[in-house]
């Protein structure tokens, strides 16, 4: 299993700048193209063993209130498509914007943008397309994800996964599961690859990650206050943690 960091690009920069202490690392990076428009990111590619990146479109959709006319998919859609024939990105996410759009232009969406790339594309499934619309994904795609953990599939939820996960590899497909932060479930989910960003909540509340030879233990004070450490120290301490647990 890969376990991709999520939101981890300016640390990486920071971590090689200052102290090259990537230098035996190749970390697995996911990003959203939400955060990373206008950046340019070609000088840590070397640094990735692998990248993935992820629309934002998801978060657009979260983030942006009720109203969503201001918001033009289209534009959106040929930059998203321009950034990962640019970076050349193997790994990239379609715009799974199903509570904005619905599904039938979110179908129109991918294709567009498979043709603008040349590639094909991550389909994101959600809750609400169905278990047919998740196999046709795993017949016509090598990599397949699942969103909206946990929005839509709380944990309650989660015994279903061996489902989606079986149907999957039995069809030849690989199979991701966003925002997957549960480290402590992953041995009992063979997702091919999940990501996290529960490795940037340590910076927020000065609590230290550190990986035990098989998992992320968390290290609070006694007395259950915050650590009265820099927060950018303490982040960068548990990005590397989290980069020996990948």
């Amino acid at each position: 299993m890969e376990i991709y960091l999520a939101g981890g690009t300016w640390h990486l920069r920071y971590l090689e700048a200052k102290t090259g202490a990537l230098s035996h690392y190749e970390p697995y990076i996911l990003e959203s193209y939400w955060y990373a428009r206008g950046k340019t990111l070609l000088d840590t590619f070397p640094h990735y063993e692998n990248y993935f990146l992820d629309s934002g479109a998801f978060t657009l959709a979260y983030t942006r209130g009720k109203d969503k006319s201001d918001i033009d998919i289209d534009e959106y859609l040929e930059r998203y498509a321009d950034y990962v024939k640019r970076y050349r990105v193997a790994r990239y996410l379609e715009l799974d914007i199903d509570v904005l759009v619905g599904l039938e232009k979110v179908e129109e969406l991918r294709y567009r943008l498979e043709r603008m790339t040349g590639t094909q594309c991550i389909p994101v499934w959600h809750k609400g397309r169905g278990k047919e619309d998740f196999l046709r994904m795993c017949d016509g795609w090598p990599y397949v994800a699942i969103g909206g953990i946990p929005e839509e599939i709380g944990t309650t939820e989660f015994r279903y996964f061996p489902w989606f996960i079986d149907e999957a590899h039995r069809r030849g497909a690989k199979i991701h599961a966003l925002g997957f932060t549960y480290s402590t479930l992953l041995p009992s989910y063979h997702f091919d690859s999940v990501d996290s960003s529960s490795w940037l909540s340590g910076g927020r509340y000065g609590v230290r990650h550190v990986f035990d030879g098989r998992k992320i233990v968390m290290h609070r004070n006694p007395d259950k206050q915050r650590y009265r450490l820099d927060t950018r120290r303490v982040t960068e301490s548990n990005f590397m943690e989290w980069i020996k647990y990948q």
